[in-house]
């Protein structure tokens, strides 16, 4: 009778470990992708703990305290320990709380582009004919356009708001999750497990969403961590034009915006929103690199 180590010695891996620790190995041989992962965890982890983290409310006032500089200069107040802005509001609680937003924007705009995306890509790529030269023309169009100004053009139709924001940036990120998943299903269609598929019978939406789309989902999961970071930038961006969050909302952009007029007097108040967009986009940059080599085979290194 073989003893227990022989026998666990002899149980076969699970194949789903095997492509995590497979996927761990090469994401992590980018040094500079998990250390993007960890600053995108703790700003997660920032959003997520808001209420118990932040010192005071987003939108509290304290008249005595008009743009107090943070704690290292000259006339701080100790209870703001990166000052306040021209309303007496306390900058570090605005910032935590702002964390929630570009998360929630990112999160939504990602989800819909993405969902939207993948469904139109796939009856492109799998129709083929006029639907497909339809649909790409469509899309043709709206990448014809800077991203930036569709987006202000459907914002102002549809009116300056958050959610209005993310509907419009969700339209603009669209086009190119359909043009990865139109590719990849032109390129996996013709294959023999497609074949022998429909052979057997399979209908056509089994054929698309069950037997081609998740061979298809490795361009796409890089495109959405890339697009996550494209989808707090705009949203920020139009938060400073003033279409985006409306104030005292506490979201990044919508603060750059409303200390436009203090950048000579008060640094800090144009500077920390400043570097919050810098250090969350630049990690899930990171992040989505990390994720392209583990993810990518021709970029497998062996």
């Amino acid at each position: 009778m073989a003893d227990a180590s022989t026998t666990a010695a002899a149980k076969p891996i699970d194949p789903r470990l095997a492509v995590l620790r497979e996927f761990w190995f090469y994401f992590s041989e980018n040094r500079g992708a998990v250390i993007g992962m960890w600053v995108f965890l703790f700003v997660v982890a920032i959003a997520v703990f808001a209420d118990v983290i932040a010192p005071h409310g987003a939108i509290d006032q304290y008249r005595d305290a008009l743009l107090k500089p943070p704690f290292w200069q000259e006339g701080a107040d100790p209870r703001f320990l990166l000052g306040t802005d021209a309303v007496g509001r306390d900058m570090l609680s605005r910032l935590i709380y702002g964390s929630r937003f570009s998360l929630f924007v990112g999160c939504i705009v990602v989800s819909g582009a993405l969902i939207v995306g993948v469904i139109v890509g796939l009856v492109a790529g799998y129709a083929g004919g006029r639907v497909d030269a339809l649909i790409m023309r469509v899309m043709d169009i709206i990448l014809a356009f800077p991203s930036l100004l569709l987006a202000l053009a459907l914002v102002a139709v549809l009116g300056p708001s958050l959610i209005n924001a993310m509907i419009a940036i969700a339209i603009v990120q669209q086009p190119h999750y359909v043009r990865l998943t139109r590719a990849a299903v032109l390129s996996e269609k013709t294959k023999d497990y497609v074949v022998a598929a429909r052979v057997a019978g399979a209908r056509p939406l089994r054929l698309m969403f069950v037997t081609i789309l998740p061979n298809c989902l490795s361009p796409l999961i890089v495109q959405a961590a890339l697009s996550f970071s494209t989808a707090i930038l705009d949203a920020a961006a139009l938060g400073f034009l003033g279409m985006g969050a409306q104030p005292p909302t506490p979201e990044w952009g919508t603060m750059l915006a409303e200390a436009r007029e203090f950048i000579l007097r008060a640094w800090w108040v144009v500077t920390f929103p400043g570097v919050a967009i810098l250090v969350t986009v630049l990690a899930i940059n990171l992040m989505g690199d990390g994720l392209r080599d583990a993810l990518d085979p021709k970029l497998k290194r062996s």
